[in-house]
C-alpha cells in the first residue's frame, strides 16, 4: 500500500499527472471551490413568463422563488409590480425590452432615458438587476425588427452610463437557434447569411462591453421534429451511444452540448472567439397534444435534472471542456394563454397554485433522490422536525399535506419499511417534514407546516424519538444509498443498519468509507475541518464513478482528502 498523501487546495503540477487525471483534479477542485465560495461557477436561473390569466401575484411568486432557492430569474419586460416584489430578496433579475418597444427606443435617446428614470432607477439596487435583454428572438419576428436591436442597445448603454450603471448591468439580446443556417455537425455551425447586417455590429457590441451571446436552445424540438435522426435519450442527456463530429473527432452524448457547440463554432468562424455563451431559455414540456408523445412530466424531470447537474458541475461542452455556461430554464409556470400546440402551455415547473408539477432540485446542490424525493443532507446544517406541543389533529393534517400536495415520498414510513419504527405520529411527521424541508431549500418557510414544524441545528441538541428516527434514516441515505462524502451528520448513535459509530471513527461495514478526526481521535461531526479516508478507491475516481452529485457533495466545508 502506497504512503498516503494529502490532497488539498493548492495548485496542480500538471507535469505530475496524466491529462485525464489533471482534468479530474481540476474538476474536483472547482467543485470544492464552488462549495467554499472560492469561485461561483455556472448558474441555473428560471424564466418567469406571464402569458397567463391565472398566475399568482408577483409578491407570492417572489416567496415561491425564495422558497426554492432560485437566485436568478429572467422576466420579459420591466413590470414595476414584479420589480417591487423582488426588492430585498437577493434574487438577480434579467429584465427585458419587448420587441414592441424597440422602434421608439431605437429612434430617441430621450425615450430610453425616461424609461430608465421611471422604471429602473427607483427600484435599483434594492431590486438586483444584472442584465437587460433588448428584444427577444428578433430575427424570428416579422418586419425589420432585428435592425432596431443594436441601435436600442447603444441607447440603453448611453442611459446606463449617465446613471453610472454601465459596468453593473450588462446588455444583450436573445436569439433562437434559427439564427444558425447549419448546426450539424457542430463544427460546421454557421450563422444565417440573411442576418449578416445585424450580426457584425451586434458581435462587436458584445465584445466591447463584455456581454454574452444569448441563445434559446430546445433539444425537445430537435427530437419532436426529427425523431428518426435524434433519439429521445440523446435529447434527455440519457444516451448510451456517442455521436462523433467527423471534422473534429469530438464526441457528443447529448443534443444540448451539440447545439451550444454549433454556436461556438459559428462564432469562431467569424473570428469572435472570446464571447461567452449564455443559454437564456431551455427546458422540456410536461404535457402535449396526443402527437407530442415525448411531452411528459417524467421526461421534463429527466431533462431538467440532468441539465442542472451538467451545468452546475461546470462540465462544459466537448469543444469547450470545463467552460462555465449560465443557463435559464423555461419556465416557472405553465402559461395558459400561449398559442400553438398543447405543449406550448405546459413548460412550467409549477402550476399556477404554486404546487410542483414534478420534483426538481433547482439549486443543483442538494442530493435529491428523485425516487424517494428525500434530501439526505441539509443545505445549512439544520433539520425540521414535528413540534412536541402540536396537537395530533394539526400534525396529521400537516403530514397528509406533506405526503400529498407537498410531493414528499412517504413510502419509507409505511409498515415494514425502514423508517416505520417507531410507529408514532410525531416520528412519521418529522420524517415527512424534514424531507420537504431539505428538498425545498431548508428555509424557515419550508419548516412552517402551520406552526407544527420546528428547526433544529443538530441532533445532539434534541433527544426525542422523532430526532433519533431522522438521524437513523439520514445516515441510511448518507452512506448506504448514495455513499455521499458530505460530512454534516450530527448524531452520536449506534445504528442497527451496519453503520457503527465508535469512539474516534465512523466506519461503513463494507470498508469503503471511514470518517474520523485524525488529530483529536474523536468524532466531530459539526467541526469545520474533518478528514476523510477512502479505502479501495482513489478519491477522484470514487467521486467520478457515481453520479454527478458525488462531485458536488464531496465537499461542503473545508476538508482534507487523503488519497490512498
Amino acid at each position: 500500500m502506497r504512503e498516503a498523501q494529502w490532497f488539498s487546495l493548492k495548485p496542480i503540477n500538471r507535469a505530475s499527472c496524466s491529462k485525464r487525471t489533471c482534468a479530474e483534479r481540476l474538476r474536483l477542485m472547482k467543485s470544492i471551490g464552488f462549495w467554499l465560495g472560492i469561485c461561483e461557477g455556472s448558474i441555473i436561473g428560471v424564466c418567469y413568463g406571464r402569458n397567463a390569466d391565472d398566475l399568482p401575484t408577483p409578491d407570492k411568486v417572489a416567496q415561491l422563488v425564495q422558497l426554492h432557492k432560485i437566485k436568478y430569474l429572467r422576466i420579459y419586460d420591466s413590470n414595476i409590480q414584479v420589480l417591487k416584489a423582488f426588492a430585498n430578496t437577493g434574487v438577480e433579475l434579467m429584465i427585458g425590452i419587448p420587441n414592441s418597444d424597440l422602434l421608439p427606443f431605437s429612434q430617441f435617446q430621450s425615450n430610453v432615458d425616461t424609461w430608465l428614470k421611471n422604471s429602473i432607477l427607483p427600484y435599483y439596487p434594492t431590486t438586483k438587476i444584472t442584465y437587460i435583454t433588448v428584444g427577444a428572438e428578433a430575427t424570428e419576428s416579422p418586419g425589420n425588427v432585428s435592425a432596431l436591436v443594436v441601435p436600442t442597445m447603444h441607447n440603453i448603454l448611453t442611459a446606463l452610463r449617465k446613471a453610472g450603471l454601465h459596468k453593473k448591468i450588462k446588455i444583450s439580446t436573445t436569439h433562437s437557434l434559427g439564427i444558425l443556417s447549419r448546426s450539424f455537425p457542430p463544427s460546421a455551425g454557421a450563422f444565417n447569411s440573411d442576418f449578416a447586417f445585424f450580426l457584425k455590429p451586434l458581435l462587436e457590441f458584445l465584445v466591447e462591453n463584455d456581454s454574452p451571446f444569448m441563445i434559446d436552445t430546445y433539444p425537445y424540438y430537435a427530437y419532436r421534429d426529427s425523431p428518426t435522426n435524434v433519439s429521445l435519450e440523446y435529447a434527455l442527456f440519457e444516451s448510451s451511444t456517442e455521436v462523433i463530429d467527423p471534422n473534429t473527432g469530438l464526441i457528443y452524448t447529448n443534443m444540448f452540448d451539440a447545439q451550444v457547440d454549433a454556436l461556438y463554432f459559428a462564432l469562431m468562424a467569424l473570428h469572435f472567439r472570446t464571447i461567452k455563451i449564455m443559454v437564456t431559455e431551455t427546458g422540456w414540456p410536461s404535457k402535449g397534444s396526443p402527437k407530442e408523445t415525448a411531452a411528459t412530466a417524467d421526461n421534463a424531470q429527466t431533462y431538467n435534472t440532468n441539465l442542472i447537474r451538467h451545468v452546475i458541475n461546470d462540465t462544459g461542452t466537448p469543444a469547450k471542456p470545463g467552460e462555465e455556461i449560465d443557463v435559464y430554464i423555461f419556465s416557472l409556470f405553465n402559461e395558459n394563454r400561449k398559442p400553438g400546440l398543447a405543449s406550448e402551455r405546459n413548460w412550467g415547473l409549477f402550476y399556477p397554485d404554486q404546487t410542483s408539477i414534478y420534483n426538481l432540485d433547482l439549486t443543483g446542490r442538494g442530493a435529491v433522490d428523485t425516487t424517494t424525493q428525500a434530501n439526505a443532507t441539509s443545505s445549512n446544517g439544520t433539520w425540521c422536525i414535528a413540534s412536541s406541543t402540536a396537537s395530533e389533529l394539526d400534525l396529521q393534517n400537516a403530514l397528509d399535506w406533506a405526503c400529498g400536495t407537498g410531493n414528499v415520498d412517504c413510502s419509507a414510513i409505511q409498515p415494514s419499511q425502514p423508517c416505520y419504527l417507531p410507529d408514532a405520529l410525531v416520528s412519521h411527521a418529522s420524517f415527512a417534514f424534514n424531507s420537504y424541508y431539505q428538498q425545498n431549500g431548508a428555509t424557515d418557510v419550508a419548516c412552517s407546516f402551520g406552526g407544527t414544524g420546528e428547526q433544529h441545528e443538530n441532533c445532539e441538541q434534541c433527544h426525542s424519538p422523532a430526532v433519533d428516527l431522522i438521524c437513523h434514516c439520514i445516515w441510511l441515505n448518507f452512506f448506504h444509498a448514495d455513499a455521499l462524502l458530505l460530512a454534516r451528520a450530527t448524531c452520536l448513535l449506534t445504528l442497527e443498519t451496519g453503520i457503527t459509530i465508535l469512539s474516534g471513527e465512523v466506519r461503513f461495514t463494507s470498508e469503503i468509507l471511514e470518517v474520523y478526526n485524525r488529530r483529536s481521535g474523536e468524532v466531530r461531526f459539526t467541526s469545520k475541518v474533518l478528514e476523510v479516508y477512502i479505502h479501495g478507491y482513489e478519491i477522484l475516481e470514487f467521486c467520478n464513478r457515481g453520479s454527478e452529485r458525488l462531485i458536488q457533495s464531496c465537499m461542503s466545508w473545508q476538508m482534507y482528502l487523503l488519497v490512498r
